[in-house]
């Protein structure tokens, strides 16, 4: 597969110098506001920049022009040209109106947290596969914001938000960008038909097949080493790996695992990720279970955890059963306490704490899940719901739009008793 990829990056002895700018809306708190900012830092750091300002607002609504309205473009100005700021990042969503207006007042460019997690994935992209993915995010995140902006976009300056492919208007005009778009949309096609195959060989197999989950950087790669004993990545930064990698190892019991690291979550995942990266989540959505891994030192692992679930819903895979592990164990004592409450499995993927108990636990539930069945319970039939917990082992349960589906264990005379309601026919 070829791309149009930017393979070498330009390097810059000075760092850009960033500015952040968080609004808390009607209905969210300054609180969440302060910790996305302090991801969005983070992020931007990982981009290879230096943050050197942070501005905040409080706002019933957006200003359509500007976001932020006239006063605080004013004093974003002023702290833009007394610290020299090259870049203005928004931690939300604008119009590519928002952003031009933005840019014309403010002398330097304005984007998105969008755009910072797009930048670190230009750079992070190694296969072809992976680098396809990121540019064809990259073009359906510009393709909106060409107009008006071609001397902008004409230059390759290098700095966050402008990496990677389809830089020059000069040389790509908009029927030429979204052809290149399809070009990339066919390529990850055959991608998605090859994996498919791939997988109904490894069914014949009996394998079974799990994937590792979680927000970027919760240790899930350093989990698939300690499992496999493999030799992948594991870095302590964001997005340290966006290509899938399926390794295989053996149970205590001596089935055949096939486990799959996938691209890390995060909150405001950008659309466009998650379109152009859905080949690549296919594992997540047809895996068995989901190894659903929380990190033990987050400020705040149940907004991340949600973060994931919702990314699980716009794939498809609300309904793959979960077995929540909380990693790092071993570098902090309240993990052990976030594990019980959230009856997870406590472990440590660098010291190997814990994995014993995992695999153990891991099998058991495979086990089980290769005997459940799902039954969809309309919400007017509690009888049937409360029968379901009555004569089976309930696994999990999620909420449809007029009904519950519910995965369970049942001997073989149960089953028949539920045939109305199984799904697909099981």
């Amino acid at each position: 597969m070829t791309t149009a990829f930017t393979d070498t990056l330009i390097s810059r002895e000075i760092r850009e110098k960033i500015i952040l700018v968080g609004v808390t809306l009607s209905g969210s708190t300054v609180e969440e506001t302060d910790a996305h900012l302090h991801e969005l830092s983070q992020l931007v750091e990982t981009a290879g920049a230096d943050v050197v300002g942070i501005v905040t607002q409080k706002r019933e609504s957006p200003d359509p022009a500007t976001y932020i309205g006239k006063g605080k473009v004013a004093e974003l100005v002023e702290l833009a040209y007394a610290e020299d700021a090259d870049t203005v990042v928004f931690d939300d969503e604008l119009t590519p109106a928002q952003s031009r207006n933005l840019e014309k007042q403010l002398g330097r460019t304005a984007i998105t947290r969008t755009a910072v997690i797009l930048d670190i994935f230009a750079q992070n992209a190694v296969s072809p596969e992976g680098k396809a993915q990121v540019e064809l995010a990259l073009l359906r995140y510009r393709l909106p914001r060409l107009r008006g902006r071609g001397i902008a976009l004409s230059q390759q300056s290098g700095v966050i938000g402008t990496r990677g492919p389809g830089e020059t208007q000069l040389e790509v005009d908009r029927r030429r960008l979204v052809k290149r778009m399809l070009q990339l949309e066919r390529e990850l096609k055959q991608v998605t038909a090859t994996r498919a195959t791939q997988r109904a060989q490894r069914a014949r197999g009996r394998r079974h097949e799990v994937a590792l989950v979680g927000y970027t950087n919760a240790g899930k790669s350093s989990l698939l080493n300690a499992l496999t004993g493999a030799d992948v990545l594991a870095a302590d930064r964001l997005f340290a790996t966006l290509d899938p990698r399926t390794r295989q190892f053996a149970l205590p019991g001596g089935e055949t695992i096939l486990v799959t690291d996938t691209v890390g979550f995060i909150r405001k995942l950008p659309h466009e990720l998650v379109e152009a990266f859905r080949s690549t989540l296919d594992s997540v959505h047809l895996a068995e279970l989901i190894i659903h891994v929380v990190d033990g030192l987050a400020e705040d692992p149940y907004a991340q955890i949600r973060a994931v679930d919702e990314v699980l819903s716009e794939i498809g895979a609300e309904h793959v059963p979960q077995l929540l592990v909380v990693n790092k164990i071993d570098a902090k004592s309240d993990a052990r306490n976030l594990a019980q409450n959230l009856g997870a499995v406590p472990i440590s993927a660098m010291t190997g704490e814990g994995i014993p108990e995992l695999l153990e636990i891991l099998g058991n539930r495979l086990r089980r899940e290769s005997r459940a069945i799902t039954v969809v319970v309309p919400f007017d039939r509690g009888d049937v719901l409360a029968a379901l917990h009555r004569e089976g082992e309930v696994l999990s349960e999620t909420e449809e739009e007029n009904a519950m589906v519910v995965r369970a264990v049942l001997d073989q005379a149960s089953t028949a008793a539920f045939a109305p309601y199984l799904r697909g026919g099981q």
